[in-house]
């Protein structure tokens, strides 16, 4: 082979790299029996929705019990964060016609009672009740977002940066005590375990 013909043979694109640089599809390693990629973008976005409107509940429980305390100002802070969060799934329903989950109602007062009768236990209480929350809202927004082609790209980054600002208060509430809280380890596995079982049932009802 003289340099010419090897020098043009190295110039063409392998199937490799081709591959490498096509857009990733949303949906596109998908196994027979899995969902189609509308009906799991319009999952996600559905559960998305009510665990962010769990998540401000949650935090207007605590409030109510500790927000006259030294710990207010950072959960309004956060409930102010979720609210954003929320508003933004809000109008990705309305704009793809999205049907929300049927449970609201049940995390309107489920949400309340869990941020309410944790912050009753004590500010550590609430904190450790935060990092369960946020670890299962972490893992749960990453596979998300692995999930997501560059067809739904803004959605993923969406995904992303809320999936930041969940991490940032889970760390938080560590700093200032979760892990000190009684009973930590069967708190926290215990909200883990019912914030797991929620969002499958959101996914579907």
């Amino acid at each position: 082979m003289n340099p010419t013909e090897q020098r043009n043979r190295s110039d063409r694109p392998n199937a490799t790299s081709l591959e490498h640089r096509r857009p990733k599809q949303t949906g596109e390693d998908h196994l027979p029996g899995d969902l189609p990629p509308e009906e799991l973008v319009e999952r996600m976005i559905r559960v998305d929705h009510a665990g962010e409107f769990g998540a401000v509940r949650i935090y207007e429980g605590q409030l109510a019990v500790l927000g006259k305390g030294g710990v207010g100002l950072t959960l309004q802070r956060m409930v102010e964060q979720e609210r954003e969060h929320l508003e933004a799934f809000s109008q990705l329903i309305v704009d793809r016609r999205i049907r929300p989950t049927a449970l609201t109602p049940l995390w309107h007062i489920a949400g309340f009672a869990l941020g309410a009768g944790t912050a009753l236990l004590g500010e550590k209480a609430a904190h450790a009740c935060t990092v369960a929350i946020e670890e299962v809202i972490d893992e749960h927004y990453d596979n998300q977002s692995r999930q997501l082609g560059d067809d739904e790209a803004s959605l993923r980054d969406t995904i992303d940066r809320f999936r930041a600002d969940e991490i940032a208060h889970r760390d938080e509430a560590l700093e200032m005590g979760a892990r000190e809280a009684p009973g930590y380890e069967i708190l926290t596995s215990a909200i883990k375990s019912g914030s797991r079982l929620a969002i499958w049932l959101s996914e579907r009802l």
